[in-house]
């Protein structure tokens, strides 16, 4: 299965869409649960439980319009990108190599536009979870979040950076800033 999917990319040339849907989904969940993290500090005195389910809430949304979004406009290019093939070279193509990765692809580009904003969104909100377990913890738990929330930018940026090939240090500020602007706004309009 793993072959066939690193075949899949490989022939579909899909590595780039890959790493931008990673990119792009897990940057939309990090930046939700932080703005949702910011509201509710400035909320001050919500249960922690409720601020749990809010921001689970936002990232099971988020992971099923990820999925769902992606794999019906991936399907539909995938299965264009075939029928083009296929008109050239005269020839179904459907049970070929190019046939399955046609299937494989739009699948997998799918999960992760979908998982990667889902899997950020469970890290940032880990240290919620550990508060209602009665875990002690070196500060709030939503301070804890917002931290764990500009590292995870912080390091999109990075990732960023590397692709790109510019400075690694600054991609990864310039993508925390961000981050920090919308903390910035959420508590100017809640004032």
């Amino acid at each position: 299965m793993f072959r066939q999917l690193i075949t899949s990319l490989d022939l579909t040339e899909s590595h780039g869409i890959v790493r931008r849907y990673f990119v792009v989904n897990g940057f939309d969940g990090a930046l939700t649960m932080l703005g949702l993290i910011v509201g509710f500090y400035m909320s001050e005195h919500v249960e922690l439980n409720v601020i749990i389910s809010a921001c689970l809430g936002a990232a099971v949304a988020l992971a099923v319009s990820g999925v769902s979004s992606a794999y019906v406009s991936e399907k539909a290019e995938k299965q264009k990108e075939l029928r083009e093939l296929e008109q050239a070279m005269i020839e179904n193509l459907d049970e070929t190599i190019h046939g399955r990765a046609t299937r494989v692809m739009p699948l997998f580009v799918a999960l992760v536009n979908g998982l990667s904003p889902f899997l950020v969104s469970l890290l940032i909100l880990s240290p919620l979870w550990a508060a209602s377990f009665s875990i002690a913890l070196p500060l709030p738990p939503l301070q804890m979040a917002f931290g764990i929330a500009l590292v995870i930018m912080f390091a999109f940026g990075v990732y960023l950076g590397r692709i790109s090939g510019i400075n690694w240090f600054w991609a990864g500020f310039r993508v925390m800033l961000i981050a920090l602007v919308t903390g910035a706004i959420i508590v100017m309009l809640n004032q």
